[in-house]
């Protein structure tokens, strides 16, 4: 075992193999094997995290990338990311890092402690989890996250917001901010098409709010996906009813990447059209991206 490896927080010994518990994936992993999320690996019976202190993309970013549009506008942050992802979405635009596995990808060697160094060194009042899934890199975000917010930096989750419940409740103290990509309002099509399930996304959020993370969502408008009047409805209903619409949406225009190429890019009718509705259905802060 290489000794920069850093054990699972959060697994079960299942035989001769872990059940990891980070998200609802849940997967059972054999020696020598890594979940789906190709961050964490069994090793002798443990469960290690192959990608502690090894971020494959350290940028400085303007927070209203993230997208934060309603969080400390015209700020900077450090963005920082491991490789790794527990979805499988076809049109993933960070595909070459999140959907590779450690080693396949240049990396560097950067303790949680070097990375708040970074942030002061720069002059950054932020860092900001992002790019990739963080939460499969979960170990290294939490101990960042932690020291940053002894050192009074703040902390933003980028995130599809696929995670267990007790983990995020370990983390969300320390978050300031958090922008969770939500990806359709359907199962099915979180089944199929992100290899994923909506629930625990709709968890994630509630969560959040519920204990005072600054929330904005994203929604990234796909033709032929997540285009559906009904569907969209529905999901700005759901918004309205649980005390989130307060929360600035992001409605971002897709452009063919990944597995998609020879999609096309999202009309610009069909964004107004979605931006219009969900001001109609009581959302109060719209933001359209990527137009």
């Amino acid at each position: 075992m290489n000794e920069d490896m850093k054990e699972c927080m959060f697994y079960d010994i299942d035989g001769d193999s872990v059940r990891c518990r980070l998200c609802p994936h849940g997967c059972r992993i054999g020696e020598g094997q890594s979940g789906l999320c190709r961050s964490r690996k069994n090793i002798g019976g443990k469960l290690y995290s192959l990608v502690y202190g090894h971020p494959c993309a350290i940028a400085d970013d303007p927070i209203e990338k993230k997208p934060l549009a309603e969080w400390h506008p015209g700020t900077r942050c450090l963005s920082i990311a491991c490789t790794g992802c527990n979805l499988r979405c076809p049109n993933c635009q960070n595909s070459m890092i999140s959907q590779a596995s450690h080693g396949e990808q240049g990396c560097y060697d950067c303790s949680p402690d070097d990375i708040v160094a970074l942030a002061k060194d720069h002059r950054l009042p932020t860092i900001a989890y992002t790019y990739t899934e963080p939460l499969t890199w979960f170990e290294y975000l939490y101990a960042t996250a932690t020291k940053a917010h002894e050192a009074g930096i703040n902390n933003v989750l980028v995130s599809a917001g696929f995670v267990d419940e007790e983990p995020l409740r370990m983390l969300a103290p320390f978050l300031d901010a958090a922008n969770i990509d939500l990806k359709s309002f359907s199962d099915d099509t979180y089944r199929h098409f992100n290899h994923a399930r909506l629930a625990p996304v709709l968890r994630t959020l509630l969560i959040l709010k519920e204990m005072g993370v600054h929330l904005e969502i994203t929604m990234l408008l796909i033709p032929g996906i997540n285009t559906d009047a009904g569907m969209q409805q529905k999901m700005f209903r759901w918004m309205k009813e649980n005390g989130l619409a307060d929360c600035p949406l992001h409605i971002t225009r897709f452009f063919p990447a990944y597995k998609m190429m020879d999609a096309c890019p999202t009309p610009l009718d069909e964004m107004r059209k979605a931006e219009m509705m969900a001001k109609a259905e009581g959302i109060k802060h719209v933001y359209l991206g990527n137009v």
